[in-house]
């Protein structure tokens, strides 16, 4: 009895944060957006398609994001309210990041599969996040340029 209960216990509190994870991020539409970040928002996205915009709440402030497609690739844009950008995540091909980035990659996927590789660029450091499926399971993985494993957001 007492295992089943821990167990439901622990589903419950997943579900919850799964709940509270989902409910925190709300679709939105340009007119819903401050004016200095329709700005940005209007510059970040010369040239490609928006395919979404979205709010949330980070540890008391509200970001926005556009969700983009540029040259047939996505690409995130994260701002202040404010229209400052925050950070970018921009889909990149795994041979063209740095050769200890791929590798530490190429290690943590082992043998599954490396589904997609992000650039994020917050301020002035940039990471690489990759999207991995291995054994039906997905996972990410976050490294620096040189290699290092970085915590995941």
């Amino acid at each position: 009895m007492k295992v089943s209960y821990q167990i439901t216990r622990g589903l419950l509190a997943l579900t919850i944060g799964f709940v509270n994870v989902a409910a925190s991020e709300k679709a939105i539409t340009m007119k819903d957006l401050p004016a200095a970040v329709q700005r940005t928002v209007q510059e970040q996205s010369k040239g490609a398609i928006i395919r979404g915009l979205s709010t949330e709440v980070e540890h008391g402030k509200t970001i926005y994001e556009v969700e983009l497609t540029v040259n047939g690739h996505g690409k995130n844009v994260s701002m202040d309210a404010t229209g400052a950008v925050i950070e970018v995540e921009e889909e990149v091909a795994l041979d063209s990041i740095p050769a200890a980035a791929r590798a530490a990659i190429e290690k943590a996927a082992g043998s599954g599969q490396v589904r997609k590789v992000e650039r994020v660029t917050g301020g002035t450091q940039v990471a690489y996040e990759a999207h991995l499926r291995k054994e039906g399971k997905r996972s990410e993985v976050r490294v620096s340029g040189d290699g290092r494993l970085l915590p995941a957001d």
